[in-house]
């Protein structure tokens, strides 16, 4: 994967996964032992955040430091980007001082049109349509607490949003069966929706969508949500809780699904929304795992994709 982009995830195959999941134990396992090991020492990375950001911000400029590389963080309002300045331009430029880009936007077509122009890797922490990143963290918490993802079912509720539609692409690509339990109007993208039954057909994998929440949990080894109400969504709130109302993550549903399935969201959460705090709280959950796996599996990625000037 070298001097690849990952603006959409399936720049990454299932060899592509299971490498760097790999690495991602391996960096995790070594964190403080190996602290000497700096594989990106010298690097620069631009990271741009053109939405509000947590786990995404703290772990991509952790990883970097961790890998001995330099984060230049900027927002969208410390650029000529804020001024008109296109983005193709601003990519070009970016790729000059440095040896990728981080970027966290809206529209998925602007991501893309960046990375077009630049000449080093650029990857996406968030767009309206991916948020591979935080899929890949979900694919290596489940590959810790089960050893392997092929064969496994992950049941998904709620809104089939950019979390959802990456979580689709990465389950399919690695063997894993993944069960989208929704209200019509909130299904994933048909085009995304397309890839995935692609890519599922290649792995012996199964896709399924469905409105019936129990079905969706019944005998399911990861069960996992993400917030009703996203940002720029505050509108249509009042709608999207009585629609998503059914999809809630409770003890119900938990009690569906096989008697150790790992409880999953990406955070933050609004417990009482789209999960109970009992689930959420319990012995099942996995989201603090989850939130650290960010920081393991993009210090892999960026491992993985980057190049040192002298190679370009």
């Amino acid at each position: 994967m070298k001097g690849k982009d990952f603006v959409t995830g399936l720049e990454a195959g299932a060899r592509d996964i299971d490498d760097l999941l790999n690495l991602s134990l391996k960096l995790k396992k070594h964190q403080k032992s190996d602290a000497k090991a700096r594989p990106l020492n010298g690097m620069s990375v631009a990271v741009i955040f053109e939405k509000p950001s947590t786990r995404t911000r703290v772990s991509f400029e952790v990883g970097l430091f961790q890998l001995g590389a330099h984060s230049v963080v900027l927002s969208g309002r410390d650029m000529q980007l804020g001024r008109g300045e296109t983005i193709e331009d601003t990519g070009r430029v970016l790729a000059r001082y440095c040896d990728a880009i981080v970027i966290r936007t809206f529209e998925q077509a602007k991501l893309e049109a960046l990375a077009r122009a630049a000449t080093v890797p650029v990857i996406n922490a968030l767009s309206d349509l991916y948020h591979p990143c935080q899929a890949l963290a979900d694919m290596l918490t489940i590959r810790e607490r089960r050893g392997n993802l092929a064969g496994l079912k992950l049941a998904y509720f709620g809104d089939g949003n950019n979390v959802c539609h990456s979580l689709l692409l990465a389950s399919a690509t690695a063997g894993m069966n993944m069960t989208v339990a929704c209200p019509a109007d909130y299904q994933p993208a048909p085009a995304v929706l397309a890839i995935a039954n692609k890519l599922a057909i290649d792995s012996g994998s199964q896709i399924v969508i469905t409105d019936d929440a129990r079905a969706a949990a019944d005998k399911a080894d990861a069960l996992y949500t993400d917030v009703w109400v996203s940002m720029g969504q505050e509108d249509e709130k009042s709608a999207r809780l009585t629609a998503l109302a059914p999809y809630r993550i409770d003890e119900a549903i938990l009690g569906a699904a096989k008697s150790d399935a790992l409880v999953m969201h990406c955070l933050p959460a609004h417990r009482g929304q789209e999960i109970s705090a009992a689930v959420l709280d319990g012995p099942n959950s996995v989201i603090l795992d989850q939130a650290e796996n960010r920081l393991h599996a993009q210090k892999a990625l960026m491992v993985m994709l980057m190049k040192p000037r002298g190679e370009r």
